[in-house]
């Protein structure tokens, strides 16, 4: 079966490439592709999306769910902005903040060096619970074998 390059995204500096074949189907937000050796389901959620689920899931309205969301940002947010601020959430994980050193890095259109300054960011750390629903939800189909 041919397949035919159909596009790539940079996401994070990680490189997805997705093939599309001539039996694939777009939805309004991913595409389906059935072959023998490639099954790809590209889903992102964008935060309207996840105030609807909310919503939908804990039997609330929609303005419910986006007060609840945006606590949740907002507690978090504080919470990491304290020096050794953490918030840990078992079996979905845990965001913690983290201190990055001085480096040096090279400028890739120049290829000169430059000085990377010093900086904190925030880091989260998938929970077991989460690492584990994630592994088996995306565990790869073997070569030549149809996914039903």
């Amino acid at each position: 079966m041919e397949l035919s390059y159909f596009n790539h995204f940079n996401l994070k500096s990680k490189i997805l490439f997705i093939f599309l074949q001539k039996n694939c189907t777009f939805t309004k937000y991913y595409y389906i592709c059935y072959n023998y050796e490639l099954t790809l389901i590209l889903k992102i959620m964008n935060k309207s999306e996840l105030i609807d689920a909310i919503a939908k899931d804990a039997g609330i309205t929609k303005v419910a769910a986006k007060a609840a969301l945006e606590s949740f940002i907002s507690n978090v947010t504080t919470t990491l902005k304290k020096k050794d601020g953490k918030v840990s959430l078992v079996g979905f994980g845990t965001f913690s903040v983290a201190e990055r050193a001085a480096r040096q890095g090279i400028n890739p259109a120049t290829k000169k060096p430059i000085n990377i300054e010093a900086k904190t960011v925030a880091k989260f750390k998938a929970g077991a619970d989460l690492s584990t629903a994630v592994a088996t939800a995306n565990a790869p189909v073997a070569a030549g074998k149809k996914k039903k």
